[in-house]
């Protein structure tokens, strides 16, 4: 049985700044966004698509607005409604902790809408939400291994109680003095590095519009639903209907959104195909 090394949350001090190493995560995150996404615009898909180099600085801004303010509201509406609605002000409150997976989802998606919109009649062509998400889905899942190898760090959102003949099973000392699963691990393993070479080589080729989005989907909503089994639920949500947990039923329209997603673009596809070898008359 292992036991949680209990690191400091702190990783460098310089005077009165602390720089916590949830902090640093959220920098390799968006310098991994930055050196993939070099690496993408010179692929054969991203060229073909317009993508370059200056495009990035301006997609980071928009994509760290959106994991920020869609994080906290996400954690705020889906999680803690009744408590920041009674103190409205904690809401502003981000240095105590509270961000959501699926709340900064949201507001990613938001803010591609935004930079599409904006870009629509300059360098990129004819531009639309779907060129953008099918861009920047393959750089994404880096920065949640970084994420949530924060959390480990931090032994934050810990496993459920697992057998102690379990050869990983994990003590976390901050928590309580039972094995668990190492959940944040398990979710850096799937939903950080599968999912990122599942993505990184599905996206190599150029791909019918909004299938890259639609594996991204698939891929996130699947993983997080079966890691779900493995983390522990939140205290004062627990077990919600049919077994599910808060994380499991914000993920279902995830998978169901990016099965028919993939089902309309392949079929598009087809369609297109046939029409092609159709012979003039």
């Amino acid at each position: 049985m292992l036991v949680h090394p209990t690191i400091d949350p702190v990783a460098l001090k310089l005077g009165p700044v602390a720089i916590h190493w949830y902090g640093l995560m959220y920098v390799v995150a968006f310098m991994a966004f930055l050196m993939l996404g070099k690496v993408r615009t010179r692929s054969p898909a991203g060229s073909a698509a317009g993508w370059t180099e200056m495009h990035l600085d301006s997609l980071l801004t928009y994509g760290v607005l959106g994991v920020i303010m869609g994080g906290r509201l996400g954690y705020v509406c889906f999680y803690k409604p009744a408590y920041y609605f009674a103190h409205p002000l904690e809401v502003f409150a981000v240095w105590q902790g509270g961000m959501s997976f699926h709340g900064g989802f949201l507001g990613v998606l938001a803010a591609m809408a935004l930079f599409a919109w904006r870009h629509q009649t300059q360098e990129l062509g004819k531009m639309n939400f779907w060129k953008v998400t099918d861009f920047i889905a393959p750089l994404v899942p880096l920065g949640l291994a970084a994420g949530r190898l924060g959390n480990f760090i931090n032994a934050e959102l810990p496993g459920r109680v697992a057998d102690a003949s379990l050869p990983w099973a994990m003590i976390f000392p901050t928590v309580d003095s039972l094995p668990r699963h190492p959940s944040q691990i398990y979710q850096l393993l799937l939903e950080g590095l599968t999912l990122f070479i599942i993505l990184w080589l599905f996206s190599r080729k150029k791909r019918p519009e909004r299938q890259v989005s639609a594996v991204f989907l698939l891929g996130y909503g699947l993983f997080r639903f079966m890691a779900e089994y493995f983390r522990e639920p939140d205290a004062h949500l627990g077990i919600l209907d049919f077994g599910m947990t808060m994380g499991q039923w914000l993920s279902l329209p995830m998978i169901i959104i990016g099965g028919v997603l993939f089902w309309l673009s392949g079929r598009e596809q087809t369609g297109s195909a046939r029409k092609q070898d159709k012979p003039h008359q």
